[in-house]
């Protein structure tokens, strides 16, 4: 086998690695082999030489292969994941995952916590009193099995390799390279033993692909690499320009998505993007042949409230606390910042707003960064909304002692104009794999 000094420099020259030379990189990664300076060089000239399709699905398959697998062989259900790529108040694996599941489709989602300013489903589940998302493969395996759920962290085992090769891109700025977002991604989503994956690529000011282009090339390397690797995949590209819904924050996303899973909210981006996904996740499992009868599958689970009753379900077998949920209570902000205008909110900074909700301890710019879960943001206008000088913009849940956020700073993140702006579209492009047959 070729040494690592010269794979760096046949990746720094554009040469094409062949299959043995991916795995024996990855093996090395894994095995801690390869030093950390070597590693990172070959992850530059990967950031400036990129991969071909062929590479890209050889990494994934590698990086898979690197640590234990969800073995599920024993659900007797279609099974569905999906991902997304992160967003601001983006609470939608809470209610979409009891969605699905509630519509017969197995559903083994394992999620991250969150880092910088996009919020991890993680991080909002251990918001909920005594919930335990950290589980041994074989419990997971087991809810499986039993409930057709499980909202569960990623265990050690899983996709080794990953973890290493991630905390180098970090550090190295090597992060935006395409056939690495695509190998971590999905590498982590086939370990899962799933039938076929829904992926959300956000798009925008508040995402990591800020343009239209950049998203498309993102959904396109998914889904071509998920077919190779024996995964059918949908993509949706959906916007993030501005919150999903009106809250940021962990437990005050949950309380969000509690009020949605009742039926008794339905913040219209957050909803058409939930909607949608759960309705691409119910085609994907063939228990639907379009996309707006899986909307409509959606919806029928959350009014007849077999979707909730799941979630509470889910809470109660996780160690969570139902009654907690059940009667679920924001805190009250501790600061409201006013307008200091009149006219109709055409824009909020997704991005911004994010970045002062870690400030109040709702995020972390470190993965060992303490979370304080009450803390938060709440929107009391949203996009295409009208406000008066004096009138509520938002208000601040401060959870961290001394924490201060300056009020100029959350309202300089609200664009007021005089005009109603054209009505926002959350799902900007759709491509659907072929039904599970």
């Amino acid at each position: 086998m070729t040494g690592i000094t010269q794979l760096i420099r046949a990746k720094r020259d554009g040469e094409e690695h062949s299959p043995e030379e991916i795995r024996w990189i990855v093996e090395g990664a894994a095995s801690g082999s390869i030093a950390d300076y070597q590693l990172s060089a070959w992850l530059m000239a990967v950031y400036f030489s990129g991969m071909t399709p062929t590479e890209t699905a050889t990494l994934t398959a590698a990086m898979c292969a690197s640590g234990a697998r969800l073995d599920l062989s024993r659900v007797d259900r279609p099974i569905v994941d999906k991902h997304s790529t992160g967003g601001v108040g983006d609470k939608v694996s809470l209610v979409l995952a009891p969605i699905v599941a509630s519509c017969g489709i197995a559903v083994p989602m394992i999620s991250g916590r969150g880092l910088g300013h996009t919020g991890g489903t993680v991080d909002k589940l251990e918001s909920i009193p005594g919930f335990v998302a950290e589980m041994p493969l074989a419990a997971i395996r087991a809810q499986v099995e039993e409930i057709g759920i499980a909202l569960a962290a990623q265990t050690p085992e899983l996709v080794p390799a990953d973890r290493r090769l991630y905390a180098l891109r970090d550090v190295t700025a090597t992060v935006e390279s395409l056939p690495l977002i695509t190998a971590s991604i999905l590498s982590k989503k086939l370990a899962e033993d799933i039938d076929a994956l829904v992926m959300d690529v956000k798009c925008g000011r508040g995402a990591f692909m800020r343009s239209l282009d950049d998203a498309r090339a993102l959904a396109a390397s998914i889904r071509s690499v998920s077919d190779a690797n024996g995964v059918r995949c949908s993509t949706l590209i959906t916007a993030m320009d501005a919150p999903l819904g009106r809250r940021i924050g962990n437990w005050l996303e949950v309380c969000e998505a509690v009020r949605m899973l009742r039926g008794e909210e339905e913040p219209p981006l957050l909803t058409e993007v939930t909607l949608s996904l759960a309705g691409a996740c119910i085609v994907a499992g063939g228990m639907a042949a379009t996309l707006n009868e899986g909307i409509e599958r959606a919806r029928l689970a959350i009014t007849d409230g077999s979707a909730y009753r799941l979630f509470l379900d889910v809470v109660r077998r996780q160690g969570g606390d139902v009654a907690a949920v059940e009667h679920a209570q924001e805190p009250a902000p501790t600061e409201v910042v006013l307008a200091d205008e009149s006219g109709i909110v055409n824009g909020i900074d997704a991005l911004r707003l994010g970045m002062l909700g870690i400030d109040l301890g709702a995020g972390r710019r470190a993965l060992d960064d303490t979370i304080a879960p009450q803390a938060g943001i709440i929107l009391y206008r949203h996009i295409g909304e009208e406000v008066e000088r004096g009138e509520p913009l938002c208000g601040v849940v401060e959870a961290r002692m001394g924490v201060k956020v300056d009020p100029a700073a959350l309202r300089a993140c609200f664009t007021i104009g005089g005009e109603t702006p054209e009505e926002s579209r959350a799902v900007l492009e759709v491509e659907l794999a072929s039904p599970r047959s």
